[in-house]
């Protein structure tokens, strides 16, 4: 959430950033902003006039009561009265206009870093870095979702039965696959460390506000309407959360974790070309880091963190390449968010398989997520995260590059996890 001060204070450079994201009612949501915040202040002012008031009608009832005035004392009293009941309604009111500049604010994206370049869509990011030479497959090659029906790994006709699409099994050596790869993306992070904590895979209403995912990913997610629970799109949300309302002791920066989760999404949509099998998923298992840095030191934790991703693909022996996504592509809440893509030699294309964003202190104002600088007032911190890994995609990347006429070749990074070689 932006911070109403630097929206007053640099109104046509957050117009103007906004506009760079393709919002097209920046302006008239910006100046609704601003008006509704003058509102709050001048009622503010006015409520704190009338209690100024009203404290000092009271000291002046205390001192006529024991000087025996009461009439006076008494006339004092109805004026007493009704200044409280004015700063009632007062009060009233600007409860109602801090709630609509909290849903105003609520409504306004994250600016992009000057780094970020133009454009609407995702055509407009631009390729900064490719790693690896696409493979070259035998005759017959078979896209992953074939793969796994041939080898019996995963199942998603069971799925279906269990639970509904999206849900797969994993079994045999795919399941096994699958723990290797979390295991392995787990032990890479805390060598290079980052804490690993377990967190809950459900969370609450100010957790999701806390990060960002609601109001704007609401319908995207998962609602145990009873108990007003939703189920975890992404470790990000419980592990950034662990720090709302936090003031950090600037020795302790950064603050690092690494968590595994199962993640829940609702808009896996439906089974086409461009989802097929394992591309998109309502269930899948997420591997994701997570940092609280110094704002002057973000962005190179930022660019630290892109370089440990990219590390984790050259280990698998995946050809890969690095986006900065465009304006219009960001996330809601990223300021600048790189994607790192592998290529899929049998589907002929390019998956996403990790997003790492730096959100400066978009998510920290939402969770008043502090430091204490060297004048002793709070500032606020800034937040960073990735995935490392997503495991689907790498899976598909791994099924379909690595098939031979003799099976599947297991990456050797990952043999003394998996305890083979091939899956045949």
């Amino acid at each position: 959430m932006l911070e109403v001060n630097r929206v007053r204070a640099e109104k046509e450079k957050v117009i103007s950033a906004l506009e760079k994201r393709q919002l097209k009612d920046a302006s008239s949501l910006i100046n609704r902003i601003i008006e509704v915040d003058d509102e709050r202040k001048a009622t503010q002012t006015k409520n704190d006039e009338i209690l100024a008031e009203a404290n000092q009608l009271s000291k002046q009832i205390g001192q006529l009561m024991k000087s025996g005035n009461k009439e006076e004392a008494e006339a004092i009293k109805n004026k007493s009265s009704e200044l409280k009941s004015e700063s009632k309604n007062l009060t009233e009111k600007l409860n109602s206009l801090e709630d609509e500049l909290r849903q105003l604010l609520y409504k306004v994206p994250n600016t992009p870093n000057s780094n970020v370049p133009a454009g609407a869509n995702a055509e407009a990011n631009e390729v900064v870095y490719e790693h690896g030479s696409v493979p070259t497959l035998h005759d017959g090659a078979l896209p992953h979702w074939e793969l796994i029906k041939k080898y019996d790994i995963i199942d998603f006709e069971l799925g279906n039965k269990v639970s509904g699409a999206g849900f797969p099994f994993y079994k045999g050596k795919g399941a096994r696959l699958q723990r290797a790869m979390i295991n392995f993306f787990l032990d890479e992070a805390v060598k290079m460390g980052f804490e690993e904590v377990q967190p809950p895979i459900v969370i609450n209403e100010d957790s999701g506000y806390g990060t960002g995912q609601l109001p704007d990913k609401d319908g995207q997610m998962y609602h145990i309407t009873e108990e007003n629970y939703f189920l975890i799109p992404t470790a990000e949300v419980p592990i950034t959360n662990m720090y709302r309302d936090v003031i950090v002791e600037v020795d302790k920066l950064p603050i690092k974790h690494v968590g595994y989760t199962p993640c829940f999404r609702r808009e896996a949509g439906s089974w086409g070309a461009h989802v097929r099998g394992l591309n998109r998923l309502h269930q899948f298992d997420k591997v994701e880091i997570v940092q609280i840095q110094h704002p002057d030191k973000s962005y190179k934790s930022l660019d630290e963190m892109c370089k440990y991703v990219q590390g984790l693909l050259e280990k698998l022996e995946l050809p890969y390449r690095v986006l900065n996504l465009c304006a219009g592509d960001l996330g809601f809440t990223s300021a600048q968010t790189f994607d790192m893509e592998v290529f899929s030699a049998a589907q002929q294309k390019w998956l996403e398989v990790s997003s790492v964003s730096n959100f400066e202190t978009f998510q920290a104002n939402r969770l008043k997520l502090r430091y204490r600088g060297d004048d002793k007032k709070t500032q606020l911190l800034h937040t960073l995260n990735g995935s490392a890994l997503a495991l689907p995609r790498i899976i598909a990347s791994i099924l379909e590059n690595n098939q031979t006429p003799e099976g599947i070749k297991i990456p050797k990074i990952l043999v003394p996890y998996t305890g083979f070689d091939m899956i045949n």
